[in-house]
């Protein structure tokens, strides 16, 4: 059996893992050499079942790793006004967890050393410059991917022929478009900017108290919100896998790709109905001080945060989510991550979801190999059970993220906030409660708590 994997991200490279290491065939074809999207210079949070996917597929070496390159953990999540006021506090430690293993709890990771580790040991694997265009499935079973080629790899011809086709390209997947053209994304009417902050005694002064070492997340009165990740890297600067690509630093100078540098990474999130028309175009400082005007009025602290942030790190996105896709009949083309189920960032779901899938179609493939289950009714098996999760996790991911425009109506606006803000109180002392509201948000991040 070979399979073909299109694209190099954090599904696809858990999935080639896992396949290799059962001794599965397998080539896995990435457009870029080097990642061009802010982005990828940021915070990821791995989940138990980020966690748990990646120790079933990577060697127990590169799994430790993996562990060891993460950012130390976080204290507290805290929930507070755009003024610095503290609605709901939650110990990290209270949230709920089966065991104490590496596998089994949360990971805060830079984007770029996450990719860096999952690149580890797979050179005869990946082949980079390759750009998919199309697949043609053939009357004996097997598939063929088509390329246009780059300059590294002309030599390795246009085409890939193998048993399976998994598109794990992202939200843009070419191989989504082809299979599967009616699975369409809705925009929610959000719009976000992100942004990094060298991490110093002074910045760190700059955040709130309870989240100086933890996970803040920040609500004002028109319905727009912040986070703030504090990374502590546990790593120096000049040696060890955290080290950048000496072309990534060339290229982008300051932190936009740097993750050996402890920094604050914040995001902010708005409705397109307030934001200019040309947002997703501003870059750089321009887009560092619209953050700024958009937040006019929050604690001045926060304000000197993104004052204070690198340009270079700075980064526009519109917030989107995979509309329900009636099932479809199992062949020998497949998906993973967003290219089947894109989800908006209010859940941390997004990477956690893609490596679930990795693993779990790991698992069915290796079935296949022992002769346990028909190539087809593997990918049935695991289409079936990916719906399921991945529509929850898309789910609950939009209940977050969703702008209804409620809190910038008149009269209905200000009290649906103060009923928000009310309720954070009330289950901020009343400690079941908070125990229902961590398990609630802990659920599409852990799926023995389903």
């Amino acid at each position: 059996m070979r399979v073909i994997i299109i694209g190099a991200g954090t599904g696809g490279m858990c999935l080639a893992h896992g396949l290799r290491r059962a001794g599965i065939e397998v080539a896995v074809h990435e457009r870029d050499r080097t990642r061009t999207t802010g982005l990828h210079g940021y915070r990821v949070g791995i989940s138990p079942n980020g966690a748990r996917a990646l120790k079933a597929c990577l060697d127990p070496e590169l799994f430790a790793t993996f562990v060891a390159t993460t950012a130390g953990p976080y204290d507290t999540l805290a929930m507070l006004t755009e003024r610095y006021r503290t609605l709901l506090t939650m110990s990290f430690d209270d949230l709920p967890h089966t065991s104490g293993g590496p596998e089994d709890r949360e990971h805060n990771v830079s984007r770029m050393t996450l990719r860096q580790v999952l690149f580890t040991g797979m050179e005869d694997v990946i082949a980079f410059d390759r750009r998919f265009t199309h697949y043609e499935q053939h009357p004996d079973g097997r598939v063929t991917a088509f390329f246009e080629n780059g300059s590294e790899h002309a030599d390795r011809g246009s085409s890939d022929t193998g048993d399976l086709l998994v598109g794990a390209d992202g939200a843009g997947s070419r191989v989504r478009r082809q299979y599967l053209p009616h699975a369409t994304h809705t925009e929610t009417g959000l719009v976000a900017i992100g942004g990094k902050t060298l991490l110093t005694e002074r910045s760190e002064a700059l955040l709130p108290e309870p989240v100086q070492n933890g996970f803040g997340m920040y609500f004002d009165r028109r319905g727009q919100f912040g986070i703030t990740h504090v990374m502590r890297m546990p790593w120096g600067t000049s040696t060890g896998v955290g080290v950048n690509e000496r072309e990534l630093v060339d290229r982008w100078p300051g932190l936009r790709f740097d993750n050996t540098t402890d920094y604050v990474s914040w995001g902010f999130t708005t409705s397109r109905t307030v934001a200019p028309a040309d947002l997703l175009e501003r870059t750089d400082a321009d887009l560092v001080a619209l953050a700024g005007e958009l937040s006019a009025g929050w604690d001045p602290r926060w304000l000197e945060l993104i004052a204070t942030s690198d340009p270079g790190a700075a980064v526009a996105l519109s917030i989107r989510t995979a509309d329900p896709v009636p099932a479809w009949t199992p062949s020998t083309v497949t998906m993973v991550g967003d290219a089947i189920h894109t989800m908006t960032p209010g859940r941390g779901a997004g990477a956690n979801t893609a490596l679930r899938d990795a693993r779990e179609l790991r698992d069915r493939l290796v079935r296949v190999r022992d002769g346990e289950l028909s190539l087809l009714a593997a990918i049935g098996e695991y289409e079936g059970l990916m719906r399921r999760y991945s529509s929850l996790a898309v789910r609950e991911s939009l209940e977050f993220m969703n702008d209804n425009g409620t809190a910038r109506r008149p009269v209905i606006g200000p009290l649906s906030v103060l009923a928000q803000r009310t309720g954070m109180r009330l289950v901020d002392r009343i400690p079941p409660a908070k125990r229902r509201m961590a398990r609630g948000f802990q659920k599409v991040r852990d799926s023995e708590l389903v």
